[in-house]
Parts: C-alpha cells; structure tokens; sequence
C-alpha cells in the first residue's frame, strides 16, 4: 500500500462494509418483480442484512366499501408468503409487508414502507413499457425513483445479459 510521510497508513480489513442492512423488495407478484426478487436476496445476504417483501394492495373505493383494484390479491399473496418462506429456508432473515391504501398510489405506499423499515435500498422490477406507454399508463417504479427515501435498484424487464445473480 501506498503512503506520504506525515500520513498514516490505512489497514486493511477482511471485513467488507455492511451496505444494505434492509432491502426493500417491492413486488405485485409479477413476472417482473419475481426476476427482481433474485438481486433483493443477494443485496440483503451480502450485507448480511434482512430482505423485506411489501405488496402494495391498492383499493378503488365504492359506494359501500373500498374492494381490491386486484381481482387475484389473494392468489399473489399467497405466491409471495411462498417466496419469502424460500427465502427463509436459504437463511435469509425475510419478512412479508401488505400496505394497503387506495389507487393510485402504490409508489408512495412503497416509499413510506421503505421509511418505516429504515430500508438501505429498494430492488423493483419493471415491465418494459416504452415512454409513451409509461407517460400514458403510469408507472409505479418510475414514480417510485423521484419519492423512495433510499436508492432504488431497478430490474429491467428484458436483457439483463442472462447475468441474474444466484439465490
């Protein structure tokens, strides 16, 4: 290593800074999220942290009563209590957050779960819409990198150079 006179010397550790003590993982149980699943579980584990799962379960709201803005919440629920019970089963300390809350607004339902857990970061995927789709559509993830507390890592829906990392 490298050293001036009149400057200390730095030592260097094994150890590797622990970056990511919690990471959000932001899923609606898509195709999408589940790719961006796999880059969540190596973030927390390197970090030797703890993986977060929050579901945004939007509600239109009725004339009687709000209802889900999903019809199969129940089925994705279910996918995503499967998820983290896997990712438990690999030693990861993982838990499951619904944050319910009326559309649209999942973005900022994501980003108020994400402060509450103190999150390190926030691993999403993305569906791929082009900008005029998105601009059209909306877009959770989109709206998600202008208000999320910590950095936001987004998983492309497409192309990721078949590099996803092992789980």
């Amino acid at each position: 290593m490298y050293a001036r006179p009149g400057v200390a010397k730095l030592e260097w550790t094994e150890r590797r800074p622990e970056m990511f003590k919690t990471v959000v993982w932001a899923t609606d149980g898509s195709e999408s999220a589940d790719r961006a699943l796999s880059y969540a579980k190596t973030l927390a584990a390197e970090g030797h942290g703890k993986l977060v799962a929050v579901f945004a379960e939007e509600h239109f709201v009725g004339r009687s009563s709000p209802y889900p803005v999903l019809a199969d919440a129940d089925e994705l629920k279910a996918k995503i209590h499967e998820q983290i019970a896997q990712a438990r089963s690999e030693g990861l300390d993982a838990s499951f957050r619904i944050v319910p809350g009326i559309t649209p607004g999942s973005a900022h339902m994501i980003a108020d779960a994400a402060r509450e857990e103190h999150a390190d970061a926030i691993v999403a995927g993305t569906r791929g819409h082009g900008p005029v789709a998105g601009l059209l559509l909306g877009s959770v993830t989109q709206r998600l990198l202008h208000i999320a507390p910590c950095p936001v890592l987004v998983i492309p829906s497409h192309g990721t150079n078949g590099a996803a990392p092992a789980s």
